[in-house]
């Protein structure tokens, strides 16, 4: 069953680790990725690989009158909250009122009001210590119940697939390694959304700041007109931002800065920085501004007391849809299919798929069943994970050539 998947998936500590050198950046995400690789080679699939950069692929053949398409998940989590020792709880036919985690933390109605559109259904929570990891191992739970479904019944129609899951999404590196020459479709979607009415093919363009700030240490007693403190230096780079530029002031196509890290002493101190736009020509305004900022503290200071490297992370895949509707247009098909309402919304945030697509796969979002992601308000609704199965599957049944 879907919901068994799931709850075996978030039993694995994937979190992946921004300022990792190493690749996956944790060594978690090798556990998943190999008990991944044993189910697709016990669901008979063919040309199974856990290759040398923990990316697990599989291939499932298909009618050759059908497209070929693929289909992509994250294995790891967010590095927002510890995704170690996850205790899911299963609540049937939740009433609608707030949902106590733990003694000390409930999830509530008045703060997360999405809650009301899932009275009378199942849910699994958390425990309020940790993430749930629905983002994106509902996605992998969606993609195997849909291989399964496929290999114990002959007669669903479909083409040749290709699946992928992919490790550090999370991180912005999830598809540093992926291995295009093997992943032939005609276009792929990543599973990695929330609700399955929700076609998402606009995201953010996005990059990072770290900003590194070098201080004069001095004994505090004779400290006047010598010291620098590297951390009060940042409290006034921060300060300099723009205060409604931030997630929890913005919505729809507003971009935003969000301090993600703040680390440091009198002598250094660190500040990253995420940096979210759809629009490119306002994302590069945003990253002008970090100049100027580190421009005016430095002729202040009369040093180099601030450093500044941003990096850009990826792209509003929207563009690249201009006139290759394809996979949107199959989509809505495949959902009015099954009865449910099409809509399309702009991520505000990114998936794998805006790598994909500029690298000449096109590859837009499809939902999960999943909510509050990235915190330990975290939910996974059954009933909306089973439907996202059924869409899934209906794709695949109309991708006629």
């Amino acid at each position: 069953m879907l919901i068994d998947k799931l709850l075996d998936y978030v039993s694995y500590d994937t979190q992946s680790k921004q300022d990792s050198e190493t690749f996956p950046s944790t060594e978690g995400q090798w556990n998943l990725a190999r008990h991944l690789e044993d189910e697709l080679k016990k669901l008979g699939l063919e040309d199974v690989m856990l290759d040398e950069h923990c990316y697990v692929y599989g291939y499932l053949p298909g009618d050759p009158e059908y497209l070929t398409l693929g289909f992509i998940a994250h294995m790891d989590t967010s590095d927002q909250a510890s995704g170690k020792n996850v205790k899911p709880r299963v609540i049937e036919n939740y009433d609608g009122t707030d949902i106590k985690l733990n003694e000390n933390l409930s999830t509530t109605v008045e703060r997360f009001p999405n809650l009301l559109d899932y009275v009378g259904k199942t849910l699994v929570v958390t425990d309020g210590h940790t993430l749930l990891g629905a983002d994106d191992k509902a996605g992998v739970a969606c993609i195997m119940q849909m291989l399964e479904t496929l290999v114990n019944d002959p007669s669903i129609k479909h083409g040749p697939v290709r699946v992928c899951f992919s490790p550090d999404e999370e991180v912005g590196r999830g598809m540093e390694h992926f291995n295009y020459d093997l992943f032939k479709v005609d276009f792929a979607y990543t599973v990695d959304g929330d609700k399955p009415n929700r076609m998402e093919y606009e995201c953010f363009n996005a990059a990072s700041a770290i900003v590194n700030i070098s201080g004069i240490s001095v004994h505090p007693g004779s400290a006047k007109d010598k010291m620098v403190n590297a951390l009060q230096v940042a409290h006034e780079f921060h300060s300099m931002m723009d205060p409604d530029a931030v997630p929890e002031k913005t919505e729809g196509y507003e971009g935003f800065n969000l301090l993600m890290n703040l680390d440091g002493e009198v002598e250094k101190a660190r500040m990253q920085y995420i940096i979210r736009n759809h629009d490119i020509d306002l994302l590069n305004k945003q990253k002008h501004d970090f100049e100027v900022i580190r421009d005016r503290l430095n002729e202040k200071y009369g040093y180099e007391a601030v450093e500044l490297q941003i990096k850009d992370s990826y792209r509003n895949m929207k563009e690249m849809f201009e006139g290759h509707m394809e996979p949107i247009d199959l989509a809505k098909e495949a959902m009015e299919k099954i009865g449910l309402e099409f809509e399309t919304v702009a991520i505000r945030g990114g998936t794998d798929g805006a790598a994909l697509t500029y690298n000449g796969i096109l590859c837009p979002n499809l939902g999960t069943g999943g909510q509050n992601f990235h915190g330990v308000h975290e939910f996974w609704c059954k009933e909306d994970g089973e439907k996202a199965v059924e869409l899934l599957l209906a794709i695949l049944s109309l991708a006629k050539r």
